[in-house]
């Protein structure tokens, strides 16, 4: 009963941490509308995880991982981002912009609650194991002067979208897992406008004169699915995987918004839209070259393909009949990680604690075409570096000099971790020329720098 009431406790503190640090608008990666940084142990291995994800966070990585976490298990984690965009059009004018200040605030989070049902009192069922998160896997913010050159395509651009993913995994066998999880995507009336926003500068037509203020926005709820499998065919002498294969699909989903038109703050007509979030098919191989108890050594590929292609258009139909033309027209690109991690169990030189250092790799194409570029969603392809450290402490250590790391009672942790992981975004520029919008003609710069920690409990 203990376990029971600890996963029903640790429940309630997973919706109040996602409300405090997940739940809010986060800006756009390096892929379009996608943020893929959504753990801070992956963030540090430039997010190639999915064939290792041994904490929480497998329930965006790899849910099929959760079989094999023990007992009741928590994270959360927070994102410092910066970043800016720079814009010279063809006349040699520029604009410079960003993601809503020098640092985003609130900062991008996720939260994560992983548990054994073996561990809450049912050893029948020990070979399932349930979780939930909450995080923002898409999303952007984007912000740019009113008086810039392409603001009849946007000045301000919002999309404050969230996840909630209740999760299932199947340990089949010792060496296959199987998982699943709901990807329900919505919006949060206290994040921001509680909508997703573009406002821009009109250049006259629909009845709505030149220079007004023009602004676009709904909401609404939809969902996908993620399915995945874990395989580890190599294990050494302690049952540890020395080779593992992740399998990661996760469906398209569509997101219909309704909403408003709005033009110099006042409502003119009710709006609605289509958001497509694109289906991904991810591989994932982990070797461990050294797996022993007192060191791991261990390197990760992973290959996803993201179908942007279903992304055609964000059209806004209008309740008078009329419809505002937004052509997107993505495509298809890969997206590819390396990355690895070097860990020291209990040396003796920091007993107690488990050590990690990470680092990794990731290459991620721009999806959007040079015709249908919109500053609002600035997508570039880049190069992203990354850097990260993990500290788990477990028996007789004390976290952070001040708590003790474990305690015999069923409600204080067995274990209690820290990660901290640094990621630097290299964006190549982009000369848009042959936009529908002669405006947003011309070259696009942009970096970003990601400083992400987390807490991690066992119980």
């Amino acid at each position: 009963m203990a376990r029971v009431e600890l996963f029903g406790r640790c429940l309630a503190g997973i919706v109040t941490l996602a409300i405090v640090f997940s739940l809010i608008p986060s800006l756009a990666g390096a892929q379009a509308l996608r943020f893929q940084p959504q753990g801070v142990a992956a963030a540090g291995q430039g997010n190639a995880f999915a064939a290792q994800a041994d904490d929480p966070s497998a329930i965006h990585y790899n849910p099929a991982a959760l079989s094999r976490l023990d007992g009741v298990q928590t994270s959360f984690g927070i994102s410092l981002m910066g970043g800016s965009i720079r814009a010279t059009n063809q006349s040699g004018v520029g604009t410079h912009g960003d993601f809503g200040g020098a640092i985003v605030f609130p900062p991008p989070g996720h939260t994560y609650i992983t548990a054994n049902i073996g561990a809450l009192g049912a050893p029948r069922f020990s070979a399932v194991t349930i979780g939930v998160g909450l995080n923002t896997p898409f999303g952007l913010k984007t912000e740019y002067p009113v008086n810039s050159s392409f603001n009849t395509a946007t000045t301000t651009a919002a999309l404050p979208l969230i996840a909630i993913k209740p999760t299932i995994a199947y340990k089949v066998t010792e060496d296959l897992s199987l998982g699943v999880s709901a990807d329900i995507y919505t919006f949060a009336s206290f994040l921001g406008e509680g909508h997703a926003e573009q406002r821009q500068v009109s250049a006259g037509g629909f009845g709505i004169p030149a220079g007004a203020s023009v602004e676009l926005n709904g909401s609404g709820t939809g969902a996908g699915v993620t399915v995945s499998a874990l395989y580890t065919p190599l294990k050494n002498h302690e049952s540890k995987p020395t080779l593992s294969l992740g399998l990661v699909y996760r469906s398209q989903a569509v997101l219909p918004l309704s909403g408003s038109l709005m033009v110099n703050g006042a409502k003119i007509a009710d709006a609605s839209a289509d958001l497509v979030l694109p289906q991904m098919v991810a591989g994932a191989v982990a070797i461990w070259p050294v797996r022993t108890s007192e060191r791991e050594w261990k390197v990760e590929v992973d290959v996803e393909y993201i179908g942007w292609n279903s992304h055609r258009n964000l059209d806004v139909h209008l309740a008078n009949g009329a419809t505002i033309p937004q052509p997107r027209d993505w495509k298809p690109v890969p997206v590819i990680a390396v990355g690895t991690e070097y860990k020291w169990l209990k040396p003796v030189w920091f007993t107690d604690w488990d050590i990690a250092v990470r680092s990794g790799y990731t290459r991620t194409e721009n999806p959007v075409p040079a015709t249908t570029f919109n500053p609002g969603t600035i997508s570039l392809s880049s190069h992203t570096l990354s850097v990260g450290v993990g500290f788990l402490c477990k028996g007789q250590g004390n976290f952070l000099g001040l708590l003790p790391c474990s305690r015999e009672s069923a409600l204080w942790p067995k274990g209690m971790g820290l990660d901290l992981a640094y990621q630097e975004w290299f964006y190549e520029p982009n000369t848009v020329v042959g936009n529908v919008n002669p405006a947003v003609n011309g070259t696009y710069h942009a970096f970003v720098h990601l400083g992400t920690f987390s807490f991690r409990y066992l119980f």
